[in-house]
């Protein structure tokens, strides 16, 4: 059975010399009964679905159902071709993979839940990112996404992934989180490393309502999710300049469950608080559902 802490995952990590992603490799493959080929086999399926939805919207513009988002990953992924960016092009490109895959996600396009539907531009983004600028390959991709799974896992056993139970601290924050720590063991790190760099983003991100407009998983989850990539891949470099978190990884997942269940119903994914209920919000919501009502 997967360890149910943080401090229980370095534990055992640290006794087998083993990074997290390869726990939760084997404890994968215990509790499904394959074989490694097979889970791996698996969760490159996923990887080569999330190179797909991190590039779609970049090469086309892709608009939402609603017509509510649509063409931002195509405009920055020609700002970064075109320009001298402030934050270089890296940073840029890895923005525009991250909108990209809620824009696919909001034209009901293909996409991986990593961990949920509104959070899945984070992950993607993070990890083909990294692993472009740092030479890796493919395998060391799947890799990474056992590491962020094996996060995942702690932070769904002891707090909650879901926007309507937590907020979006809960959604994106967790992605963030796990796109953080993947990262770092990417580059080397430790697993106490890597479950710092998942404290420090949770720790960044603590308090973030859920309050998607008209409903729809797209005004503000798609920015949202360019936010949580550039806080992942930011703070694994703070990890790996030997940055660490004064709050350990247990007790910062712990404190997002407790502001989760502590956030008003009005602030968890009901469309009744926060950015929802503004004016223009309002509007948009009105002439979403009107021009539905006449189709």
């Amino acid at each position: 059975m997967f360890v149910s802490s943080g401090t229980e995952l370095i534990d055992i990590c640290k006794k087998e010399d083993i990074t997290i992603g390869e726990y939760t490799i084997r404890e994968e493959m215990a509790r499904s009964e394959l074989s490694r080929e097979d889970v791996e086999s698996r969760m490159r399926k996923n990887l080569h679905v999330m190179l797909s939805s991190s590039s779609l919207a970049q090469e086309k513009e892709v608009k939402s159902v609603s017509g509510l988002i649509g063409g931002d990953a195509f405009r920055i992924r020609k700002y970064a071709e075109n320009n001298n960016t402030l934050t270089g092009d890296f940073m840029v490109r890895a923005m525009a993979r991250a909108i990209s895959s809620s824009e696919v996600n909001a034209a009901m396009g293909r996409i991986v839940a990593s961990p949920t539907a509104g959070s899945c531009g984070i992950l993607p983004a993070v990890i083909i990112s990294a692993a472009e600028r740092l030479n890796k390959t493919e395998d060391d991709m799947i890799n990474s996404l056992f590491t962020a799974s094996g996060v995942g896992i702690i932070i769904a056993k002891n707090a909650t992934l879901a926007g309507a139970e937590g907020g979006c601290q809960a959604e994106c924050g967790s992605a963030a989180a796990m796109g953080a720590a993947a990262v770092v063991e990417m580059m080397g790190g430790t697993p106490e490393q890597a479950l710092n760099a998942a404290a420090i983003v949770l720790k960044n991100i603590l308090g973030l309502v859920c309050d998607p407009v008209a409903g729809l998983v797209e005004v503000p989850c798609a920015k949202r999710n360019i936010a949580g990539a550039v806080s992942a891949l930011t703070t694994a470099d703070l990890v790996m300049a030997g940055v660490a978190s004064k709050i350990p990884f247990d007790e910062v997942v712990w404190a997002m469950y407790k502001v989760g269940r502590q956030l008003p119903t009005e602030l968890r994914e009901t469309a009744q608080g926060g950015i929802a209920i503004t004016p223009t919000a309002q509007k948009l919501k009105d002439e979403i559902f009107k021009e539905k009502n006449t189709l």
